[in-house]
C-alpha cells in the first residue's frame, strides 16, 4: 500500500484536505479534484490504484445519482477501476445498490481512521477476474500501447489480412480514417487498433457514438461548456476533443449527423481548435481523427439535406472497408472457436470444440448481423449446451432476417438464457453468492450487478 497511488473526488475541500492528510501518511500519492467533470482526463492521463469518490455533489445533494452516473463513466473508462464510495449513514442502501454495480467498498461519513485505511488497503490488493492483485504503484499512466496491442476479435482470419495491411501501414501516420461497413463488422475494434499501433498509443481513446447526440447535446459534448451556458452548466466541462489531446478520438455513427452539426464539426477540424459552448476562448486541439459509418457516404453528397462532400474530403484520407463475415466464409470457424472457448471460461461451462456439422451450418449461413451475431449465437450456446462439443441442438440460426439484424431481440433473448442459467445455479447452491459467483466463472460484484438487473 506504500506505493500506491489514489484519487480523492469529494465537491467538499474540508472533506479532501482531512482525508488527503491521513493517507499520505500511508500512500506515495494522493490527488485530490472537487469537481467530477474532471474525471475522465484524470484516469486518461494517470493510472490509479483507488479512487474514493463522493455519491453526491451539488447538483443533488441526496439522491446519489450523480454517483452513480460517475461510477459508470468511470467504469466505462477503466473496467479494472477499484472505486470506494464516500457516503453518509443515510446513503448505505444506496453504497450497497452501487458496489452491485461495480464499485469495490464504500466508507461512511465521517469516518474511522483504521476502517478507511482498511477499505482502501483491502480495495487496493483485491484480486482481478483472473485470481491476480495488482502491484501498488507499478503503473503510473494508463497501460497502453502493450497489453491492449493484442489483436481484436474482429481482425481473427485470414480474409482480413488485406484490411490489418492497411492498419500497419497507416497507424503510424496522422491520417484521418473513414471505416466503412455494415453493423456488426468491428468497426470500433479496427479504429482501436490502428489508435493501439499508432504513435499515439500512450494518449487517450476517445469514442463518442455521435449518431446518438441530439442537436442540443452535440456541442456540449464534442466541444465542452462553460458554467453559466446552460440551465444545468454549473461547471466549466471539456469537451470529448479536449479529452482526445494527444491521442484519438473515434466518431462512430457519422453519417447520421445533421447538416447543422456537420458545418460545425467541419470548422473544428479546419481550425484545429475548440470553442466551449458559452465562451468565446478557443483552445487548440491535437487530435487524429478516426470516424465509422455504415452508409455509404459518397452517395449521399450533393443531395439536399445529406453529407457534405466539404467533410468527406477532410475525413476519408484513408477509407478502409469491412466485408460483411458472409463474405469470409474461412474466417467463420477461427471466430466461432475463439468465442466458444471465450465464453467457456467466462461461464465455467465445460464446451471445448465446435462440431463438424455445426461449422457445415454455419458457413450456409448468412450472417446478417455479421462478427457480433455470431458472438452472441455462441455465447448462447455455451450457455445452454451441456456436453463437451457444440452441436447444431445447441445452436439456433434465425430464418427471419429482421429478427437476425434486431439487436433490441438478440439483447432480450440472450439476457433470458442468462437469467435462467443464474436462477437455476442460485437455486442449485441454495443462495450461496460465493458458490454460485464460482459455478459461473464471475466474481461476486460481477453476480451482484447481474442479479440487480434481473430483481433475482
Amino acid at each position: 500500500m506504500q506505493q500506491a497511488k489514489l484519487l480523492l473526488v469529494d465537491d467538499d475541500p474540508d472533506v479532501l484536505l482531512a482525508a488527503r492528510l491521513l493517507l499520505k501518511r500511508h500512500v506515495a500519492t494522493v490527488d485530490i479534484e472537487k469537481n467530477p467533470e474532471k474525471l475522465p482526463f484524470l484516469l486518461n492521463n494517470n493510472r490509479y490504484d483507488a479512487i474514493v469518490l463522493d455519491m453526491n455533489f451539488q447538483r443533488d445533494v441526496s439522491s446519489g445519482r450523480e454517483g452513480f452516473a460517475w461510477l459508470d463513466r468511470i467504469l466505462d473508462i477503466d473496467p479494472s477501476a477499484r472505486v470506494i464510495l464516500f457516503t453518509a449513514y443515510g446513503d448505505v442502501e444506496m453504497a450497497v445498490r452501487a458496489i452491485k454495480a461495480g464499485a469495490a467498498d464504500f466508507v461512511l461519513k465521517p469516518w474511522q481512521n483504521d476502517k478507511f485505511l482498511e477499505t482502501i488497503r483491502s480495495a487496493i490488493h483485491k484480486p482481478d477476474g483472473n485470481g491476480q492483485a495488482p502491484e501498488p504503484g507499478k503503473q503510473t499512466t494508463p497501460d497502453r500501447g502493450t497489453a491492449r496491442t493484442s489483436k481484436p476479435n474482429a481482425i481473427i482470419g485470414n480474409a482480413m489480412r488485406p484490411v490489418l495491411d492497411t492498419v500497419e501501414r497507416v497507424a503510424p501516420t496522422d491520417a484521418n480514417v473513414l471505416i466503412l461497413g455494415e453493423n456488426g463488422t468491428g468497426k470500433d475494434l479496427i479504429a482501436r487498433a490502428i489508435h493501439e499501433h499508432s504513435n499515439r498509443r500512450t494518449g487517450p481513446f476517445v469514442s463518442v457514438d455521435v449518431g446518438a447526440l441530439t442537436e442540443s447535446l452535440f456541442e456540449s459534448e464534442l466541444f465542452g461548456h462553460v458554467k453559466g451556458a446552460f440551465t444545468d452548466a454549473r461547471d466549466d466541462r471539456a469537451g470529448r476533443f479536449e479529452e482526445a489531446h494527444g491521442g484519438t478520438i473515434f466518431l462512430d455513427e457519422i453519417g447520421n449527423l445533421t447538416p447543422n452539426q456537420q458545418a460545425r464539426l467541419l470548422t473544428v477540424l479546419q481550425q484545429r481548435q475548440v470553442t466551449r459552448v458559452g465562451s468565446n476562448k478557443a483552445r487548440l486541439v491535437d487530435v487524429r481523427l478516426i470516424c465509422a459509418t455504415n452508409a455509404d457516404l459518397s452517395e449521399q453528397t450533393g443531395s439536399p439535406m445529406r453529407f457534405r462532400q466539404d467533410l468527406l474530403y477532410r475525413i476519408n484520407t484513408i477509407e478502409l472497408t469491412l466485408p460483411p463475415l458472409r463474405e469470409r466464409p474461412t474466417d467463420i470457424g477461427p471466430l466461432a472457436d475463439h468465442f466458444a472457448k471465450k465464453y467457456a471460461k467466462q461461464y465455467n461451462r465445460p464446451v471445448a470444440s465446435i462440431s463438424p456439422a455445426l461449422l457445415t451450418e454455419m458457413k450456409q449461413y448468412r450472417w446478417p448481423g455479421n462478427v457480433r451475431e455470431l458472438q452472441h449465437a455462441v455465447e448462447r450456446a455455451v450457455i445452454l449446451s451441456q456436453g463437451k462439443t457444440l452441436e447444431p441442438a445447441d445452436f439456433v440460426f434465425r430464418k427471419d432476417t429482421a429478427s437476425a439484424t434486431s439487436p433490441v431481440n438478440e439483447t432480450l433473448q440472450l439476457e433470458a438464457m442468462e437469467r435462467q442459467l443464474i436462477q437455476q445455479t442460485m437455486q442449485k447452491y441454495r443462495g450461496s453468492i460465493t458458490d454460485v459467483a464460482r459455478e459461473l466463472g464471475l466474481s461476486r460484484q460481477a453476480l451482484y450487478r447481474r442479479l440487480e438487473k434481473f430483481g433475482l
